[in-house]
């Protein structure tokens, strides 16, 4: 059957009530009943590998414990000592491959503690009770700029703004949270809890926020640099990789699928917002498990993930292979785009060619082809580091690594007094928690440096 030369793209192929329960929390929360029991499950382990496996390094068996003895307050505070998103991590985290996975119950014969619902469980029942655990040390009279207001940058400057630093973050964005805000799966992060977070990082006080500044264009490094004792640089990764096809700039219906994805966190009728009925998506990371499943729960009624290698080779973790496909999405491996094909200026095929590894493990195209209809492609083939902002017209230029920022164990670069983490840095793992961390650690070297410590 030939499909029509327009693309079948619209709004509203569900109803409200239907899109409503497609973007429900996927993942309800304990109640406190079930909360003690799976605390109960916990043998709070002496040199926990669980902890090991936390970038932030919590003390779980320790705020598990808590759970399990009725201090949920307490527990929520051990959690946020280390981790000050840890609500939004408790969501977003793969514990599966973190620290569910190296839990001693994670075995054939038993499951390990759900140790991302308890986390969530406790730092929800803070929030909601409206209990602030941080006060601010005796003001230093030390300014700081943070430049990005995402998991690294709001981590950074909460712990700066306790140690008694003044602290500015400038976003480029209308809104701070970063991914969280503006690039995590509707569903993940229900009620606008983004938002909540980020109103909760700033009540600690002596934080001051300008949104709608963009670093290269309204301000400057070297103004930076000069007007405040000490940078950080929480940049996040604001190019998208191109597929490098013909038409992939021209022809309607081929997206960015992180540009789409803010557009459906921020609208506020997610039944407006057009969608393919057929969909394919060409990625193999969190992106694309998220635009694909999005896609479906919008209502599109083929949706098809192309992936160029095996599945143990997605960036997504197993777990989020498993749910897309649950939620009726096609994954296909060992594929590769090579044409993209439209009529009257739409995108009508994708066609791809099969691939394996060669004799020497490199990935090569076999010429064989396969072509799948669509109305909708969206790209999630990776994020990129952009230099200019930083770099483009700088008295002095940061080094790079690798294609990102250059840094040390203690998240300093190579310029005086300006420090970097997240996914900007060249050690960056892309997680919402290695962020947390990132600006934790350099938090404390730039206190160490303003107070003039060796």
């Amino acid at each position: 059957m030939t499909q029509s030369a327009t693309p079948d793209i619209a709004a509203g192929r569900l109803r409200p009530d239907e899109i409503a329960a497609n973007f429900e929390d996927i993942k309800p929360p304990l109640d406190r009943k079930k909360a003690l029991i799976e605390s109960s499950r916990c043998y709070f382990c002496h040199d926990a590998p669980c902890v090991e496996a936390c970038p932030t390094s919590i003390d779980i068996p320790n705020f598990i414990r808590m759970i399990n003895t009725g201090n949920t307050l307490g527990a929520a505070e051990k959690i946020l000592e280390a981790n000050i998103l840890g609500g939004m991590c408790a969501r977003v985290c793969p514990t599966e491959i973190l620290c569910e996975d190296k839990c001693v119950r994670n075995t054939s014969e038993d499951k390990p503690v759900n140790i991302g619902m308890l986390q969530r469980f406790a730092v929800d029942h803070l929030m909601e009770n409206g209990r602030y655990p941080f006060t601010r040390q005796a003001p230093t009279g030390k300014r700081v700029a943070v430049v990005g207001g995402g998991p690294a940058g709001l981590s950074c400057a909460h712990r700066l703004a306790m140690l008694g630093h003044d602290v500015t973050i400038f976003d480029a964005r209308d809104k701070l949270g970063g991914l969280n805000e503006y690039g995590i799966a509707a569903y993940k992060t229900v009620n606008n809890f983004a938002q909540a977070e980020v109103d909760f990082v700033l009540s600690i006080g002596g934080i001051s926020v300008k949104t709608g500044q963009a670093l290269g264009r309204d301000i400057t490094l070297d103004q930076l640099r000069r007007d405040f004792d000490a940078v950080f640089l929480g940049l996040g990764l604001s190019g998208v990789n191109a597929l490098g096809l013909e038409g992939e700039e021209q022809l309607s219906g081929v997206m960015d699928a992180v540009g789409y994805i803010a557009d459906l966190r921020q609208a506020s009728d997610k039944g407006k917002l057009k969608v393919g009925r057929k969909v394919v998506v060409i990625g193999g990371g969190n992106t694309a498990i998220d635009i694909a499943v999005q896609t479906k729960k919008l209502g599109a009624e083929d949706v098809t993930l192309v992936y160029r290698r095996a599945p143990e080779n997605m960036s997504a973790t197993w777990h989020e292979q498993e749910f897309a496909q649950i939620n009726g999405v096609k994954i296909k491996h060992w594929a590769r785009p090579v044409r993209l094909i439209g009529h009257n200026g739409a995108v009508k095929e994708v066609e791809f060619e099969r691939t394996a590894l060669d004799d020497r493990g490199r990935l090569v195209g076999t010429g064989d082809t396969f072509a799948i209809p669509c109305d909708h492609v969206f790209k999630a083939i990776g994020q990129k580091f952009v230099k200019d902002p930083v770099n483009g017209k700088a008295r002095e230029s940061l080094d790079l690594a690798d294609g990102k920022i250059a840094v040390n164990e203690e998240m300093k670069t190579s310029l005086a007094n300006v420090w970097a983490g997240g996914d900007c840095v060249a050690s960056g793992t892309d997680l919402t928690v290695q962020g947390v961390e990132d600006g934790k650690v350099a938090a404390h070297a730039i206190d160490r440096t303003l107070r003039g410590a060796k």
